[in-house]
């Protein structure tokens, strides 16, 4: 029950992070950005969401209260 838990949480915070990300990256290129540079903010917000994904899983299996004792 606890995995399945961390698992649907993360999922979620993922996805409002996608959307940050999402919107991130929208305004970047319509600051002025040319569209060359698409493919590595791309990748680059890949590695920073890899990065957040990895910070979730760890902190909540670490402090995620059990439900048995």
């Amino acid at each position: 029950m606890r995995a399945t838990a961390i698992v649907i949480e993360v999922l979620i915070l993922m996805g409002v992070i996608y959307c940050f990300f999402l919107a991130a990256r929208l305004t970047i290129l319509d600051v002025g950005f040319q569209p060359k540079y698409d493919r590595f903010l791309r990748w680059a917000l890949r590695i920073v969401g890899a990065v957040l994904s990895a910070f979730f899983v760890a902190h909540l299996t670490l402090f995620y209260p059990r439900l048995l004792p």
